[in-house]
């Protein structure tokens, strides 16, 4: 009996030095007193979270801006102690194909949007809706998008007359594209190793481990909301910040972070930041931060000093979108749904356009819905600039869509012409259209030229959209081109 009395004291010390006073469960507590230990690094981290410090029953009675918490049914034996290792790992256990016995728990590995929306239920059903949740499927499940990724990722040897192009391996993937896209984590077994507790059985998991923002998780859900809020903290903090974006929108592809250090707006962050709040909720412009950030534009809540709305937090990203920009052959409005294999063009492609640049409108959002979401990200900008300011500013931003649309044209047609006379194989062929000299000064043209140059624009990126990858780069590549199609014409002749 004094022994018993005695754990059960030092376990309620224990309890309370954890969790810093607050009411912490039975599962959860039986976690850290081993992973402080195992995992010293994460019960930091999580320590340190808001989630160690708040249960689910007071995040719901702050006001309605302040709160961070979207559920209002929480279920009781979850919502009167903070959100712990327990309250995650332990949810839904019949659902998750990775659930293992773990010291007389039901424990996964992967926490998934599916277990977030417990507490988070708008913000997961909006991201649902969002591209990025679809990004491993909108990649690997259309051939077009994946005969690109094998000409970057995939192995290429010499026979002493022509390259060999192999297939990606799922590793050089995981490495490379899927490491933003996600991976599709799946349990391949069990394996036991030994531990300062024992012997114990762990899941081996395929895609593991992967935080992309379109990973197909063990329990079938789609992302990772680790991707923007870092495990085991969750921050808000890290996500409103531009380094957290820059962790996928930073190459040539995706210049935004490039563009944005070299903005007025990333001068005026760069600055300032450090005296700015980037945790409080709702976000005030003005008071806790004073030039936009990614999330600013994007995502997050923000509220004038009077606490009027000036944008509702999204997690759907292009609610205040009306083009999609990069990524695609041509700058076009946003599909009307987030799984984009559904698209075929007149030519049977999974593209939401002609290789002419026609877009297919009937999968893509109307003129209506693209002022919509125009006007949303209009108020945020005239939170700070003027009407002729901000209108000023999107009259650019379409007249550049629209050059760099036609400056990719010519550089279509020029490939068309090489596949028209022979000088390269296209699709009529059945050759990959990625592998080809002149085919990769094509992708350049729009991947990386096209793309910069339109990020310049919508984000007042300067050198970017002129010599940085810009319109320096589109003209000097169209001429390449020609020029390498008339040299391969002059030799068969």
């Amino acid at each position: 009996m004094l022994a018993f009395l005695l754990t059960f004291v030092l376990l309620l010390l224990g309890g309370v030095a954890y969790s810093g006073g607050y009411p912490v469960s039975e599962a959860t507590q039986t976690c850290i007193e081993c992973h402080s230990e195992v995992t010293p690094g994460i019960v930091a981290d999580w320590r340190a979270s808001l989630h160690a410090r708040i249960t689910p029953e007071a995040a719901l009675k702050k006001d309605k801006l302040s709160r961070e918490i979207s559920s209002s049914n929480i279920p009781n034996d979850l919502k009167k102690v903070v959100v712990g290792c327990a309250e995650c790992h332990t949810l839904n256990p019949k659902l998750h194909k990775d659930t293992f016995e773990h010291n007389g728990f039901k424990v996964h590995v992967v926490v998934t949007p599916k277990d977030c929306a417990v507490c988070h239920s708008v913000e997961a059903k909006q991201y649902e809706k969002n591209l990025m949740s679809h990004a491993y499927a909108n990649l690997m499940n259309n051939p077009v998008y994946h005969g690109l990724l094998d000409s970057v990722d995939g192995l290429q040897s010499f026979d002493g007359k022509r390259l060999i192009y192999s297939k990606a391996d799922v590793h050089t993937m995981a490495d490379s594209c899927l490491y933003c896209h996600g991976t599709k984590v799946e349990v391949k077994g069990f394996v036991s190793r030994e531990t300062s507790m024992g012997e114990m059985k762990f899941p081996v998991l395929s895609g593991w481990p992967n935080n992309g923002v379109g990973r197909i998780n063990p329990d079938g859900s789609m992302g990772s909301c680790a991707s923007c809020h870092p495990r085991h903290s969750f921050s808000i903090a890290v996500a409103r910040k531009p380094a957290t974006c820059a962790e996928c929108h930073k190459g040539p592809d995706v210049p935004a972070y490039k563009v944005y250090v070299v903005s007025k707006h990333g001068n005026i962050y760069y600055s300032e930041h450090s005296n700015w709040n980037f945790k409080h909720v709702p976000w005030v412009l003005g008071k806790d931060f004073k030039a936009p950030t990614c999330a600013a534009c994007h995502a997050s809540l923000l509220v004038d000093e009077y606490g009027n709305v000036i944008a509702e937090r999204t997690h759907q990203m292009n609610d205040r979108i009306p083009y999609r920009i990069f990524g695609l052959i041509y700058a076009h409005p946003h599909p009307k749904s987030a799984d984009t294999t559904i698209i075929k063009n007149k030519a049977g492609l999974p593209l939401p356009t002609k290789l002419t640049g026609e877009p297919v409108s009937k999968f893509l959002i109307s003129p209506a819905e693209i002022e919509k979401r125009r006007k949303r990200m209009e108020k945020v900008c005239m939170a700070c600039h003027s009407t002729g300011w901000v209108e000023g500013q999107f009259a650019r931003f379409e007249k550049t869509i629209k050059f760099s649309n036609d400056m990719t044209l010519a550089a279509t047609k020029i490939l068309l012409k090489a596949w028209e006379k022979g000088a390269a194989k296209g699709l009529d062929k059945g050759d990959s259209i990625f592998n080809e000299a002149i085919e990769k000064m094509w992708v350049e043209q729009w991947l990386f030229y096209a793309n910069s140059v339109r990020f310049a624009s919508a984000m007042a990126g300067a050198d970017y959209g002129a010599f940085a990858n810009g319109r320096w780069y589109l003209s000097k590549n169209l001429q390449k081109m020609l020029d390498w199609l008339s040299f391969k014409l002059g030799g068969k002749k």
